[in-house]
Order: C-alpha cells, then structure tokens, then sequence
C-alpha cells in the first residue's frame, strides 16, 4: 500500500514535472516566435516613411490613400481635390446623400461596402459612414504662403510648428488656423507629423484651406522670414503676456512640441517670447489649446475688434 502510494506520488510528480517542462518549453518557443515576429515588425517600422511611422505609433492601421468622415471627404470634394473614388454605407442618410449627389456631379465613382468593410478600411476609426481614396497632400513652399498673404492685400500671418508629433494635436491646429486666417504652417521636414489622415480627420476639413509647407531647417527659414519683415514670436512659459503683443504687423507664431516645448535654437532666433497666464493647479495648456488661445486674439486684432 505504501509503495503503491509512494509510487502514484511519484508518478503524479513526474506528471506535473513533465507538464511543468512542457510548459516551460512551449513558453520558451513562444518567446523565440515573438521575438522573430518582433525583429521582423522593426525592420518593416524602419522601412516606413515618417508619416507612416506616426500612423503606426497610434495603433492607426488606415488604409493608405484614404480620408475618413463626412466634414473630410465634403470639404475634399469643395476644395476640387483629386478624389478617385468613393466609398460609403449601404442605405445612406444626412450629409452623405449630399456628398454622393456633388460626387455624381463631377463624375466621382461611388463604391458601396458594408460597415464592418469600412471599420477595415479606417483601421476601427470613427468614418461615419463614408471614405475617399484621394490623391497625396500638395504640400507647398514658403514663398506661396507669403504670395498668398500678399494678394489678399494682408500682412503675413504664420504659424510655425516646431516638432509636433501629436496628429491630432496638429489637425485641431489647422482647423484653429483656418478659423483665425492663418496664411500657412510651417512644419519641420523631420521629426514632426506631416499631413496624415488622421490629422485631416482632427482638422474637420481645415486641411484643405490652410497650406502647409515643410521646411529642411526651422531656423534658416525663420531667418528668411525675417528678412522679409515677419516678426517671429515663440509661445513658452517665460514671455510677455500675449494679448500686449501686436499682431497686426507681419507674424508668425512659433508652436513648441507637446513634451519638449520650442527647440532652444528655435527659440533663441525668434524676435520675443509670449505667454499665456495660468491661474490653475496646472501650468500649461495643450499646444493645440495653447494656439487657439493665441490665435484668437490675435485674429481679433487684425479685423481691428481690439
């Protein structure tokens, strides 16, 4: 009886052993596997381009070509911006009858899916029932924004983004650009997000009315700018408060990046530093935050309402 005890314990110890080892083994080749799958995801994230590096770090799987949402795809269509195609729910309603019919207009090709084809097609993003694949944001030069600024009879009105990463960050910008006549932004080349869907999503349609350009160096532009009379205004913690500035003369406002704030060179060749005054726990506002505030008063100023 002993023995026989003795022996079933030993054989469920050699059981839960055997299983411990398997177990052991099974978790070492997942470990292998996921460290394969691992090396293979990095090299494939060196390969992207930078937007689709920014795509990627928001979990943002979209599908490349394509802008998401009734606002995007209206104003894409306003704007005369080259649409391929179409494509929408089954049984439309609201606004996307509107967009379909201005689509029939200019000979746009509709495409009709069921709705779990377009959460695919967005990467899960709120599309509201209709995508466009659309042709590749133009961006422009430097020069164009000031060009256009002068044929509205205007003083250069610029915003200028130093390194923003955030997507959305950026598209509620434009869209506050848009509010406020900002002539253009101006992006960093490098190490920022450019226009990506989800920043034409934020922007509410602003993307297609406020001009972007990229430049290779922030600083060599800003001294550019200057040169032509454009005063540069760096928003930080440590300036003048804001609504004491003019900005009725020729500006452009410098947006530092979410976590680092306007790049020190950046900084040390702007003409003044402005500040937004807290009264709150906290000391800072969001950069997209941070801009409307500005951007208001000064879109007050130049209609002379101040």
């Amino acid at each position: 009886m002993t023995m026989s005890g003795s022996g079933g314990k030993n054989r469920d110890r050699g059981s839960r052993e055997y299983k411990r080892k398997n177990n052991v083994s099974r978790r070492s080749s997942e470990r292998n596997t996921g460290s394969g799958t691992a090396n293979a995801a990095r090299r494939k994230h060196k390969n992207r381009t930078d937007n689709e590096r920014y795509c990627v770090n928001e979990r943002y799987y979209a599908e490349e070509g394509f802008i998401f949402g009734r606002n995007p795809v209206m104003e894409a269509l306003k704007n005369g911006r080259r649409i391929e195609k179409i494509v929408t729910v089954k049984n439309s309603e609201g606004s996307i009858i509107q967009i379909l019919a201005k689509a029939k207009d200019v000979g746009i090709p509709v495409h009709y899916a069921d709705r779990k084809a377009l959460d695919r097609m967005s990467g899960m993003a709120a599309h509201q029932g209709i995508g466009a694949r659309v042709a590749p944001y133009d961006y422009v030069e430097v020069e164009d924004i000031l060009d256009i600024a002068e044929k509205r009879g205007e003083k250069p009105f610029i915003v200028i983004l130093d390194g923003i990463e955030d997507p959305h960050n950026f598209g509620a910008i434009m869209r506050s650009c848009d509010a406020c006549g900002v002539h253009g932004i101006i992006i960093p080349k490098n190490r920022a997000v450019g226009i990506t869907e989800t920043v034409v999503k934020s922007s509410a349609g602003a993307v297609e009315y406020v001009p972007c350009a990229k430049a290779v160096n922030l600083v060599q532009t800003i001294k550019k700018l200057k040169d032509r009379g454009v005063w540069i205004a760096a928003l930080d913690m440590d300036g003048e408060i804001y609504t004491k500035n003019d900005f009725k003369v020729a500006t452009a406002l410098v947006i530092g990046s979410e976590g680092n704030g306007v790049g020190k060179l950046v900084k040390e060749n702007c003409d003044f530093t402005l500040a937004i005054p807290m009264t709150g726990k906290l000391n800072s506002l969001n950069a997209s935050n941070a801009c409307c505030v500005v951007l208001c008063e000064a879109m007050l100023q130049r209609r002379g309402l101040r």
